[in-house]
C-alpha cells in the first residue's frame, strides 16, 4: 500500500506527497499530460522534441544537470503517446534544488535558437539511428498507420516523418510549450523523506507564481472498429524473418483491461509462456517470441512479435501462432491462471520497492483520474477468473481484428 496525501495550487498544479522516512532520498516526478497523440498530423514528434528541449536550459539556469550533480542528484525523462514524464532523484536534504530547477523551466524555458538547433539535431540523429538505420527499426513507422486510420496513435512517439522535426520553427515550439507545459496540465509527485507541510511550502514558493494556461480540451478522433484482417509485407536487410501481429484492445481504464493483460502474459511473457514453450523450445520455429499489451490511455494494442529460425516458412509460423492464440477461446486452466497471477503480483510488489517507481505510479494514476489506482491493482488482478480470460479471448482475439506484418529478410 502506497500512502499519500494530495493538494492543488490555485494555478491548477496537482501535488501528491508520499512520505517514506525509511530512506534518506527524495524522488520528484513531474508528469505533463501531453504525448504524441496531442500532435497535429503535419507536425509530429513535438512531444519527444520537447523532452529534449527541457534539458536545454531555462531563463535562469543555463545547465540543468550541473546543479543537480553538485547536490548528489540525477534526472531523466521519457515520452509516450500519452504522457511526458520528468523525474529527479536526490538526497532529501537537497529537495529544494529540484523544486527550483523544475519550476524555472516550467516558468521560463530557454527559447534560444541555438538550443533548438542542437536538440533538433539530436532528435533527427535518434530518428535515423533507432528507426531508419537499425534492423527492424521501422516496424512501427509501418505498422501504426495500418492499425489506426483516424486516431493519432497512427504515428510513433518519434514522429511520423523526420521532416516534421527538420522544419519545426521557434513559433511552433513556443505554441506547443504554452499550450501543454502549464501547471494546470501537470501532476507533481514528491516522495521519500519529506513532509506534507514542507512540500506545500516549497510548492507554493516555486510553482505558485506560475500562471495557469488555458484548460486543455482534448477531442481526439475515435478510431472505428476494425472489421477485416489486414496484412502487409516488408523486405529489408535484416538477419531473420519476423512476424508481428496486433489485435485491437480497449483502453487502460476499461473493465476488461486486467483480464486482457493477464491473458497476454499467458500468451507471451517470459520463458514459461505458451508461445515461447511451444514455438521456441519445443517446435524450434522461432528464435524469440513475446507478447505484451500497450496499456494506453485510449484503445490500444495487444502485440505479438517474434523472429523466425532460418528456413522456416512465414505462413507456417503464422499458422502456429494463430493456433495458440485462438486456442485461448477454449479457456485456460485454473493452474495456469494462478501461476500467471502470482507472477504478475510478484512483479507488482517488486516494482514498488523503488521509491521513484512509487512516485511514477501515483502520477500516472492521477493523470488517468485516480492516484489510488496503484493500490487497487492487486485486488483487480486477484479477481480475474478463467471465465474472464475466455470471454476476453473470444471477444478481442478475432482474425478480423488483427493486423499482421511479415518482415522478410532479403535473400
Amino acid at each position: 500500500m502506497i500512502h499519500f496525501e494530495s493538494f492543488q495550487l490555485n494555478n491548477g498544479l496537482k501535488v501528491i506527497v508520499h512520505e517514506d522516512p525509511s530512506t534518506p532520498m527524495a524522488a520528484v516526478n513531474l508528469l505533463y499530460d501531453v504525448g504524441s497523440r496531442d500532435e497535429s498530423e503535419n507536425k509530429t514528434g513535438f512531444a519527444h522534441l520537447f523532452e529534449h528541449l527541457m534539458f536545454g536550459g531555462s531563463k535562469n539556469i543555463p545547465s540543468f544537470d550541473r546543479p543537480l550533480q553538485l547536490v548528489g542528484g540525477d534526472n531523466n525523462a521519457f515520452t509516450s503517446p500519452d504522457i511526458t514524464n520528468y523525474y529527479i532523484n536526490l538526497p532529501a536534504a537537497n529537495l529544494e534544488t529540484a523544486f527550483w530547477l523544475e519550476s524555472d523551466r516550467m516558468m521560463s524555458l530557454s527559447f534560444d535558437p541555438k538550443v533548438l538547433e542542437v536538440q533538433r539535431s539530436v532528435v533527427i540523429e535518434e530518428f535515423k539511428q533507432r528507426y531508419l538505420n537499425q534492423p527492424y527499426g521501422d516496424i512501427w513507422l509501418k505498422m501504426r498507420p495500418e492499425i489506426y486510420s483516424k486516431h493519432p496513435y497512427r504515428w510513433p512517439t518519434i514522429g511520423k516523418d523526420i521532416s516534421h522535426i527538420e522544419q519545426a520553427t521557434m513559433e511552433d515550439v513556443k505554441e506547443f510549450f504554452y499550450k501543454f507545459y502549464r501547471p494546470n496540465n501537470a501532476t507533481l509527485v514528491v516522495a521519500g523523506q519529506v513532509k506534507l507541510d514542507q512540500v506545500k511550502q516549497l510548492a507554493e514558493k516555486w510553482f505558485g507564481p506560475i500562471p495557469a494556461g488555458e484548460s486543455l480540451k482534448r477531442a481526439l478522433p475515435v478510431e472505428p472498429a476494425q472489421s477485416s484482417a489486414k496484412q502487409l509485407e516488408v523486405e529489408a536487410d535484416v538477419p531473420l524473418d519476423a512476424i508481428y501481429k496486433v489485435y485491437r484492445m480497449p483502453d487502460r481504464l476499461h473493465a476488461d483491461y486486467y483480464a486482457l493483460d493477464l491473458m497476454t502474459d499467458v500468451l507471451g511473457k517470459g520463458r514459461t509462456s505458451q508461445l515461447y514453450n511451444d514455438l521456441v523450445k519445443e517446435k524450434q520455429l522461432f528464435n524469440s517470441i513475446s507478447a505484451y499489451s500497450s496499456g494506453s490511455h485510449d484503445p490500444g494494442m495487444l502485440v505479438i512479435g517474434g523472429k523466425l529460425n532460418p528456413h522456416i516458412s512465414l505462413d507456417d509460423a503464422n499458422a502456429e501462432i494463430e493456433q495458440i492464440v485462438y486456442g485461448l477461446h477454449q479457456g485456460i486452466s485454473e493452474t495456469t491462471l494462478e501461476k500467471t497471477k502470482n507472477q504478475a503480483q510478484a512483479a507488482h510488489a517488486f516494482s514498488e520497492v523503488e521509491l521513484l517507481n512509487r512516485a511514477m505510479f501515483l502520477a500516472m494514476g492521477d493523470i488517468l483520474g485516480d492516484a489510488n489506482m496503484i493500490n487497487e491493482e492487486l485486488g483487480k488482478i486477484g479477481k480475474v477468473s478463467t471465465d474472464n480470460i475466455q470471454q476476453v479471448a473470444r471477444q478481442y482475439l478475432q482474425k478480423e481484428q488483427c493486423t499482421t506484418m511479415y518482415y522478410k529478410a532479403k535473400k
